[in-house]
């Protein structure tokens, strides 16, 4: 078992937290209050490969494999969450998805710019009453000659507005359950396509989430992935990935604010020394370390099964029920470190914590997780 990084590895790594540094970090405090989305920080992510790293070359992706791509995302996650969000829906949600399962004409007009970070993608799932139960669909696209007729709405759908391409997930056959969902490629501004407000979120702030609906949208036949009936299998096999990705992202929350709790311990300075002195401030740090090592091999073991090519559903489950978890233990410890200082926007811990909650919610909520883990163990 080796546990070594290769060079690639490291290099992916360094760039991602330069850039996390010196593109992500100034005006970050801003973006939250105002939530604004980073718009120029992800062109630039797009530029240097960040947006499409495990697509083939030939699509416009950077043919890196998961653990390049979990590595990139703690270190963006560590400053931006918002940032990152974005890039972990457009490489796993929705270029994963395309490059798997679509078409080679699919590929060529849709998955290129997604790759290449031209344009951002959406994956949309979630609705107002269906929530992560996703049999439940109520969108619905009915078969007229060479289209379908969508209608419906989603919500909770990052990158809804500065997204150009979506994944929309839509029953085509009620009577048949789960088994009549299937699986559409919508693009901005066909007419019937309407964005909704902006959601005044808890955390993530930045990043750039609405409600969607369709009302009459005619999509055309082509722009079905796979078969009709394959959408509650392509939306299961896409989460499975993204659930890697924002275990991930949990664990760069929960990092960052382990780094920035231990600095401000050695710094900060109580009863005549340095406050990482006192025994309680380093019981609280050790566990800190402790519970992200632990989250981060959860990660980075469903990262390399995936790349290995075995089955990793129950690893990605378990990664990102631990790794929420710990996100959220730790901004919270990282918080009671800083003291009052931990209350005020300056010191960043207060914003992780608000954006480790999301970890928890997305891509199927921790009861979710749950039910996901025991069923392969009981299988």
């Amino acid at each position: 078992m080796n546990f070594e990084y290769t060079e690639e590895h490291l290099a992916v790594r360094d760039a991602a937290r330069e850039f996390a540094q010196s593109e992500l970090l100034p005006g970050v405090i801003e973006r939250d209050t105002e939530a604004k989305f980073p718009a120029d920080q992800i062109k630039k992510m797009g530029e240097l490969g960040f947006m499409g790293m495990m697509v083939n070359p030939k699509y416009n992706g950077g043919g890196m494999d998961t653990i390049s791509y979990v590595l990139a995302m703690e270190e963006l996650s560590k400053i931006d969450a918002s940032a990152s969000v974005a890039m972990s829906v457009n490489n796993s949600l929705v270029c994963w998805g395309l490059e798997k399962y679509g078409s080679e004409a699919q590929k060529e007009k849709y998955l290129k710019p997604l790759a290449s970070g031209e344009v951002l993608g959406a994956f949309c799932l979630s609705e107002p009453e269906a929530g992560s139960d996703a049999t439940s669909q109520k969108t619905e696209a009915r078969r007229e000659g060479d289209f379908y007729i969508l209608n419906g709405t989603k919500n909770w759908i990052t990158n809804g507005n500065t997204a150009s391409v979506y994944l929309v997930i839509a029953q085509t056959d009620v009577a048949k359950g789960h088994k009549g969902i299937s699986a559409f490629i919508v693009e901005k501004g066909w007419e019937g396509f309407v964005v909704g407000k902006k959601e005044d979120k808890l955390g993530i702030r930045g990043s750039d989430t609405h409600s969607l609906m369709f009302t009459d949208v005619k999509v055309p036949v082509e722009n079905r992935i796979g078969e009709e009936g394959f959408g509650f299998n392509f939306a299961m096999e896409t989460l499975n990935g993204g659930r890697i990705g924002i275990a991930a992202q949990a664990l760069g929350i929960a990092a960052g604010a382990y780094e920035l709790a231990l600095a401000y311990a050695k710094e900060r300075k109580a009863f005549g020394k340095p406050i990482s002195q006192h025994q309680a401030i380093q019981f609280k740090l050790a566990d800190m370390a402790t519970s992200i090592e632990a989250a981060r091999l959860l990660v980075l073991k469903s990262a390399w099964l995936k790349d290995q090519g075995k089955d990793y559903a129950h690893a990605s489950a378990m990664a990102k029920l631990y790794a929420s978890q710990v996100a959220m233990d730790v901004t919270v410890e990282a918080v009671q470190v800083h003291g009052g200082y931990g209350f005020v926007k300056e010191y960043h811990v207060e914003r992780l914590m608000r954006d480790a909650k999301i970890t928890q919610i997305y891509e199927g909520t921790s009861e979710i997780q749950r039910i996901v883990i025991s069923r392969g163990l009981l299988r």
